[in-house]
């Protein structure tokens, strides 16, 4: 019974490192499909917080994020921290945002694994409204 509970034990755990949120994740867009960016997802104390480390084919170099507002206003989207203060709260990690460096708006967001480790639902949220994005996982 002890060795059948430890492989239960052992299996669930490795279980959730399979679906670490932790890593590089490639963004497509919601509207073209295309490939836009890798973000680096990392945890730093009890929460989850997000990087963008790549472009992929900007529209030029180096680009501002002209359309953000506060401290975020001319910043260079690539290092720009989009995804704050995300929670692993039962199945899904919430309670933090997501910033879209293309129109400057920050969304509350919830991230989430549907049936496959290596694909992400990232959900950004402004009331009841919703946009749904699914990033792929970067080996």
């Amino acid at each position: 019974m002890k060795k059948f509970c430890f492989i239960i034990l052992v299996l669930s755990f490795i279980q959730l490192e399979a679906q670490s949120l932790v890593g590089k994740w490639k963004t497509i867009d919601d509207e073209t499909g295309k490939e836009k960016s890798i973000v680096n997802i990392y945890k730093k104390g009890d929460k989850y917080y997000g990087d963008i480390v790549e472009l992929i084919n900007p529209s030029k170099p180096n680009p501002k994020c002209d359309v953000c507002r506060g401290e975020m206003k001319g910043k260079s989207v690539l290092g720009m921290t989009i995804i704050n203060d995300m929670e692993l709260e039962e199945d899904e990690y919430s309670s933090g945002t997501i910033l879209n460096p293309s129109n400057g708006k920050v969304y509350k967001c919830q991230l989430k694994f549907e049936d496959n480790p290596n694909e992400l639902r990232v959900r950004g949220y402004i009331a009841f409204f919703y946009k749904t994005q699914y990033w792929k996982r970067v080996n």
